[in-house]
């Protein structure tokens, strides 16, 4: 009986302990503690299900181009080519200087035969100049051909393939309405032709304004392509929120072409640094048709006709036309009096005759 009673006695005094225990501690701040536990739990298998989901898309190393660049260079091992002015630095590969008449590329020596992937660029484009008086710009590629001078952007024009062309120089700014500088999307067939002078605008598929000159933070360009589906973002503010710049359905594009980047600078001048190139392979779940659909064998896009912009030429304005139409008045009143001149010399002649 005395044990029944001190065994009650010691039960009453850890009820009383419990209930002199910080409130946080009681039965119902214990509730919400199990909730707040419960819904930790929650948000942590979500957290490791999408890190599960994001595992799935694999970096490619073999067609990426990142810090300290050891596969960058002109031995046999080296998975990139350097060309014209490119050189490598620890930072950066600065493809031109700040000078003009400067062309420079760097080139992927694999192929890509990867049916959905996800291209991130870091880049910088920086120089001495003041807007609208620097250029021209630089071009992310996945051509047929690699290693290849040219005026577009440093790479030849007429290529196979794709260009996305990151425009700091508004060759034809008054004729469009765009703000610079400006990136773009253009896909090659060997015979369509880019054209400085109307800032490509006739073969453009797509494109947005993107502050990517003189910023304080590097610039990104997101280029993935799946399902026939080519999505363009960019990031020019460094705090990695993409916005959405082109997306374009029924693009089809072959495999076994190569990565490319370059610049091209003329009368004016920028450098252009690139920085990284980070290629991810994308699992992509497809269906039979999807499966059985018969691989591309020249880059082509559905109803290209949507996407063509007849360029106008730039018409006159009101004070040109003035001055021109007061020429043109002095330039006939000069006339007439010169016939004046002359038929009174001539009629003054033909009396002389007479005497």
């Amino acid at each position: 009986m005395v044990a029944i009673v001190n065994l009650s006695s010691l039960g009453l005094d850890r009820m009383r302990g419990f209930w002199l225990l910080p409130p946080m501690f009681r039965l119902k701040n214990l509730r919400e503690l199990t909730c707040l536990f419960v819904t930790a739990c929650i948000l942590t298998s979500q957290s490791l299900a999408d890190d599960q989901a994001f595992a799935e898309d694999f970096l490619k190393r073999e067609y990426s181009l990142t810090k300290p660049y050891r596969g960058l260079g002109f031995s046999s091992s080296a998975q990139w080519d350097l060309m014209g002015t490119a050189m490598v630095t620890p930072d950066y590969v600065r493809l031109t200087p700040d000078m003009q008449s400067r062309q420079g590329a760097v080139w992927s020596r694999i192929p890509l035969y990867l049916r959905d992937w996800e291209l991130q660029v870091q880049f910088k484009i920086h120089g001495q100049g003041k807007k609208n008086l620097n250029g021209d710009g630089m071009a992310i590629w996945l051509t047929k051909d690699r290693m290849q001078n040219g005026p577009v952007f440093g790479n030849m024009n007429e290529f196979v393939g794709l260009g996305i062309f990151v425009d700091t120089y508004p060759n034809a700014d008054k004729t469009h309405d765009r703000a610079f500088p400006y990136v773009s999307v253009m896909l090659g067939n060997g015979t369509l032709s880019y054209s400085h002078e109307t800032d490509g605008r006739p073969t453009e598929i797509g494109g947005c304004s993107a502050m990517t000159r003189n910023s304080i933070h590097d610039s990104f360009l997101l280029i993935r392509y799946t399902k026939n589906r080519l999505t363009l973002m960019v990031d020019v503010e460094g705090n990695q929120l993409w916005k959405d710049c082109a997306e374009i359905s029924g693009l089809r594009l072959p495999t076994g072409y190569y990565f490319g980047a370059s610049s091209l600078t003329g009368d004016l001048s920028d450098n252009h640094d690139l920085i990284s190139m980070k290629l991810y392979q994308l699992t992509i779940e497809r269906g039979a048709d999807e499966e059985e659909e018969e691989e591309a064998t020249i880059p082509s896009v559905d109803n290209m006709e949507q996407f063509q912009v007849e360029v106008e030429e730039e018409g006159m304005g009101g004070v040109q036309y003035f001055f021109t139409v007061l020429f043109s008045i002095l330039g006939l009143g000069v006339l007439a009096v010169v016939a004046i001149v002359l038929y009174g010399r001539w009629k003054e002649n033909r009396r002389k005759r007479f005497y």
